[in-house]
């Protein structure tokens, strides 16, 4: 009989539904950040409020939320070691992901959709050649991986039918100190992968811009995606820091006017589209925030101090900064939320 409850009480548990999101107060984004001498991930509100805070090993970068269920796996900083898969409603760190030998994480990753794999941008230490981490997301074990398409992967995003857009910066590091060694002769491209991981298609930028890094995307619901780069040629260059890229076309720069562009200070932090599909674009180094219609044209420049982190809020935008302030962005509007002691690292990452 005790064999039987066992199993019975087994069938009860497999029955019963696992928490969401909800469960946790339905945040509406992640971010990392520092509050005195902690490394923290944050569950944020629409409104700008912290509804959790769980501590990191070290600084973060950005996270993975899982769609269903209140997990998050927290990146670490480059050139930090760490990603680790966080129970968001204890605080407690489940497991802690270890890439092969030779291989480094790159500070990105997503989910699929349905929640079951996890998928993380790495390189090949000794090469910078990119790889794209495949791990099941029950207990976390590495399952494969596939090539990203390209040197130094960075951000990586999921379409709707599950392929890949990868972002593959061009720059080759030093395995120990990630020193650049290539800037000279860098090649950045963006990379589609189909759901089985071949690649599909690819876009280059033109051979004068190959000192281009394309770091951080973000996709529109049609398809577009949106890039965002960094500079690594001559400073005195205003070069455009924003790209638009719908697959089997060449990619669309969208440079601002030139006094614009030289307040980027030749640095995209990070990009993020509006439900009323204009793009915004931060430079923590230039200390303001772009705003292009959906067809890339400038519209607008925001100042504001160190900021980086953004994602859509609606049609506008929630922001997030150096000195401890949440902002949202709407009708050209820059507007405090709140303000607090945590630093905000470099990302936004919305659940949904």
């Amino acid at each position: 009989m005790a064999t039987r409850r066992a199993f019975l009480s087994g069938l009860a548990a497999l029955a019963l539904p696992k928490p969401g999101w909800a469960a946790v107060g339905s945040p509406h984004c992640l971010a990392a950040g520092k509050t005195a001498e902690r490394y923290v991930l944050h569950g944020l509100s629409a409104d700008g409020h912290s509804l959790f805070a769980i501590d990191l090993p070290g600084r973060g970068h950005a996270a993975a939320a899982h769609p269903h269920r209140p997990l998050a796996v927290a990146f670490a900083r480059r050139p930090g070691t760490f990603a680790i898969v966080l129970d968001c409603m204890t605080g407690a760190e489940q497991y802690q992901l270890t890439p092969p030998a030779g291989r480094q994480f790159n500070g990105h990753g997503v989910f699929s959709a349905d929640g079951r794999v996890l998928y993380t941008s790495e390189v090949i230490a000794e090469t910078s050649q990119g790889r794209i981490g495949i791990w099941e997301a029950e207990d976390f074990q590495r399952v494969g991986e596939w090539s990203s398409g390209g040197i130094g992967p960075h951000d990586l995003k999921r379409q709707a039918d599950g392929g890949l857009i990868v972002a593959n910066g061009g720059i080759a590091t030093d395995p120990a100190d990630r020193s650049k060694l290539n800037i000279a002769t860098m090649r950045p491209n963006l990379t589609r992968l189909s759901p089985a991981g071949e690649i599909t298609a690819q876009a280059e930028l033109p051979p004068a811009l190959w000192q281009n890094s394309i770091r951080h995307l973000a996709l529109a619901p049609d398809g577009t995606v949106a890039f965002a780069m960094q500079w690594e040629g001559d400073p005195a260059e205003p070069v455009p820091l924003l790209g638009l890229w719908q697959i089997g076309t060449p990619p669309q720069l969208c440079p601002p006017p030139e006094a614009e562009a030289f307040r980027m200070q030749g640095y995209a932090g990070s990009v993020a589209i509006s439900g009323s599909g204009q793009i915004a674009l931060t430079s923590p180094r230039g200390g303001v925030v772009m705003i292009h219609a959906q067809n890339g044209a400038h519209l607008a420049t925001h100042a504001r101090a160190d900021v980086c982190g953004v994602t859509a809020l609606g049609s506008g935008f929630l922001l997030s900064d150096g000195s401890g302030a949440l902002w949202s962005l709407e009708d050209q509007q820059l507007s405090p939320l709140t303000v607090g002691d945590t630093h905000w690292d470099n990302h936004i990452v919305p659940l949904a």
